[in-house]
This record gives structure tokens, sequence and C-alpha cells, in this order.
């Protein structure tokens, strides 16, 4: 990769909002694209794809994994796979999904093999979080050179189901191993009435419909989003009765914004409301190549259909509040300016500050009204010069509460861990982490931060 931080440069007001009220994109640590949210035991797992910095291409050698149990604060847990993990696959780490079915996970992941073909390749694992083994040494589907962007569904009798595909959309039922098919591979009619007409006669590609499919049922309606075209993707929708159709096209969930050409949809109920996921361009360096994962809440009419969204400042509310008083990883962030993720074997995930004031933030931290006066973090870093972390309130010139004196460590595999008094702080607040340093890049590390009364 190469090391251009540009994406970490001042971040810019996106999407007409100002920075204390962004929320999107949910990932500022990397470029992150083709959102697969999955909810398991209480917790909302996103896998990613990974857009490398400076992509001219789809630069993408990862999938990354983010979790939250808030929708506000957003842990990063790093690389769980990488396309260099399947013997038989030569590049390309593009638009994955993970499902869960009794007790093990499934990700299905397109790949272009040794022989320059694009498959779907799968595999499975005893925790969400990895470590993910190809079991069967060579892809799921080899179909045709257009088999991209899988998405799995499990319905509620037990049958799974298997879609991808542009520029036409194919699918095929999943035996119950997961990783073998029932049955044969069936394509949806590329029809106007399945997937509207394009503005741009085309008879090679009549309708609509481009890639990333991504099925959903509600109220025994299912529903079939897809990025559309022609040319800058919107987001669009059918539904049916059945997951095989007939699929009638319903309209646009999302038009064409954001500043990437490309758009892929994830949706997901979770804790009484739907949310709906999408990639856009708007971080610094962003772009079709560099895109940027971000988030609505997703609202019904009464007969079923979507109300049509646009890109916003996203989910401004927590669910519930977080918890002060254990050990929270400094990965877990709302929002940052200037910080990169890292990982290594010392400590697994941390954050590197960049430079001078930059900062991560936190939502909605319940301090409770007995109140904390203790503040303890594991940090680092390889400057002898004064570097310190401020501690501050509801903003990143609010009120400081402390300071932590940052020790020379030597390196990110080296840490220590500083405890110190702070100014008695209780009830709900956004905390703020600002980093101060005089070197001109790699400011400090952060691992893990807590309070205590």
């Amino acid at each position: 990769m190469k090391k251009n931080f540009k994406i970490f440069a001042i971040l810019i007001t996106i999407l007409n909002c100002s920075i204390g009220e962004a929320q999107n994109p949910i990932i500022q640590t990397n470029y992150t694209a083709d959102p697969a949210p999955m909810v398991y035991n209480g917790k909302v797992y996103l896998y990613t794809s990974h857009d490398e910095d400076d992509s001219t291409w789809f630069t993408m050698n990862d999938w990354r994994l983010y979790t939250t149990e808030d929708m506000v604060n957003w842990t990063d847990h790093g690389a769980v796979l990488s396309y260099k993990e399947f013997a038989w696959a030569k590049m390309n780490a593009w638009a994955p999904q993970c499902v869960e079915r009794k007790g093990k996970f499934y990700m299905y992941v397109p790949i272009t093999d040794r022989q320059g073909k694009n498959g779907i390749g799968v595999a499975v694992s005893d925790s969400p979080y990895g470590p993910f083994i190809d079991p069967l040494g060579k892809p799921l589907i080899s179909n045709s050179n257009a088999d991209i962007d899988p998405t799995v569904f499990v319905d509620d009798d037990g049958q799974a189901y298997l879609f991808w595909g542009n520029p036409v959309c194919h699918f095929v039922k999943l035996n119950e191993d997961m990783i073998s098919l029932d049955g044969e591979v069936e394509q949806i009619p590329n029809t106007i009435e399945a997937f509207g007409k394009r503005t741009v006669d085309d008879p090679k590609r009549p309708t609509t419909y481009e890639e990333g499919p991504w099925l959903y049922k509600r109220n025994n309606l299912y529903y079939l989003f897809f990025a559309a075209g022609p040319i800058s993707e919107h987001i669009g929708y059918s539904t049916s009765k059945t997951p095989t159709g007939p699929w009638k096209y319903q309209g646009v969930v999302m038009p064409t914004q954001g500043g990437s050409f490309t758009n892929h949809p994830g949706v997901i109920d979770f804790k009484g409301k739907t949310y709906f996921f999408y990639h856009n361009g708007a971080l610094p360096g962003g772009g079709g190549f560099t895109r940027s994962v971000s988030i609505e809440e997703a609202k019904f009419n009464k007969d079923g259909s979507i109300i049509q969204m646009n890109m916003t400042e996203g989910i401004k509310k927590s669910l519930a509040p977080l918890n002060p008083y254990v050990k929270t990883e400094a990965e877990t962030i709302a929002w940052s300016e200037g910080v990169k993720s890292m990982k290594n074997n010392e400590v697994g995930n941390f954050i590197t500050a960049k430079y001078n004031n930059a900062y991560t933030k936190v939502k909605e931290v319940d301090f409770r009204q007995e109140g904390a006066t203790k503040f303890t973090a594991r940090i680092g870093t390889t400057h002898n010069s004064n570097v310190t972390m401020e501690v501050r309130l509801d903003s990143k010139e609010g009120e400081l509460v402390g300071t932590v004196n940052v020790p020379m460590t030597g390196g990110n595999d080296r840490w220590a861990i500083q405890t110190i008094d702070v100014k008695k702080v209780s009830g709900i607040h956004d905390v703020y982490f600002v980093f101060k340093g005089k070197a001109k890049n790699d400011i400090m590390y952060f691992d893990y931060w807590k309070f205590s009364e």
C-alpha cells in the first residue's frame, strides 16, 4: 500500500452538516465499501471490502469487520479474511457477505482465480471474528466471468439461497451445509417488469439492474435491493411473494449521490428498526475507487413500499449509552480525524494518531450520577518531545477533564499503562480524545481506555 495518508487530512463537513453532527461515513480510519451487515446475539457485525489508499482501480486485498451494539460507536476488528487465504485465488477481494447458521459463520466472497476468471468462494469459521477457512479448495460458483457480489439469505423454513451477478442476477439454492448447491443455477428474467426500464436504450442491458443484489424479508414480502444503472449507480428494489420470484420492480430506494459511481446495499433489522447500509465517496480523497460505508434508517409505507432515502449525516442517536467503566478499545469510534487503524501481534488492533490535533470521539458515554474521577489508558509513542492526550467532553474544544502524558515506549510493539486523576465527570457526554505533539507524523499509539470511580 502506498503510504499516503491524505484520507486523514482535516475532515470536511460531510453532506452539508457540521462535524459535530456527522456520523456518516461511519468509518473514517480506512476506505470501506460494499457493506454486508449481519445481526448476531444482540450485536451488528459489519463486513466490508477495503479500498486501498490512493486506489485508481478496484484495488482490494482483504475484508474488514466492524461491530456495534448502539449503531453509533463502531469497533474496528481489522482484516478477518484475505483473498490470499484461498489457494486458488489470484487477486481481488470484492463485495462479501457473511451469514450465521447453527453456530457457524459462512463468508461468501467474489475472487479472481489464477486463470483470470471470476468466481465465488466460501470460507467458514466457528466465530464471526474468524479465522475463516476455505473448506472447498475451489470456487463454490464458477458459472461465468460475471460471478461477483454474492448475497445469501436463509428463509424462515431453513432454505438458503445465494444470489449474485453482473450484468444479470443469478440465484441457486444452497444445501443445509451452506457450501454445496441444491439444484441448478437459475437467472431472474432480466425484464422491465422485474427491474424497471433503463433510461438509456441498450438492447444488451434493457433494465436498470447492474449488480450488488441483497435479499431481505419483511411481513412475508421479499425485497430484492440492487445497484442500478446506467452509468453512476443508484439503488433500486423489487418485491416478490417468494424468494425466487416473479419479481416486480418498485422504484428507487436511493438516487445517485455521494461522489462514487458505484453503490451497494445492505439491509438489516436491529432492535426494532430497519437500517439501510450503502457506500459513497464522502471522505477526503474519496471517489469511485476510494469509498466509505454509511447508514440511514429505512422507513416503510403501510403498503410495504420503501420511502426513498437521500444520503444524510446518518444515525445521530445511540440505541444505548456506552459504559465507561469497562475496558473499551481505542478503535471503538463514533467519529475521528487524523487517525489510522492498525494491527500487530502484541496488542491486536489499535489506532495511531497521524498528526497534531488528531482526535477520536465516542458518543453518549454514561458516567451515571456517581461519576468518574480516574482515567486509565494503554498508550505509547516513539517521540521524546512533549506528547499528550487530552480528554474532553462534548466537543474537541470542550471541557478538559484530564491530560495524559504519553511516555516514549519506542514503538507500537511497546506499551505503557497510564492512570491519571480527572475532574469528576457524571451524566451522559460525548468523550473526545485529542492527540497533541510536535512531530510531523505518527504522534502516538492508543490501544484501550477505561474510567473508574
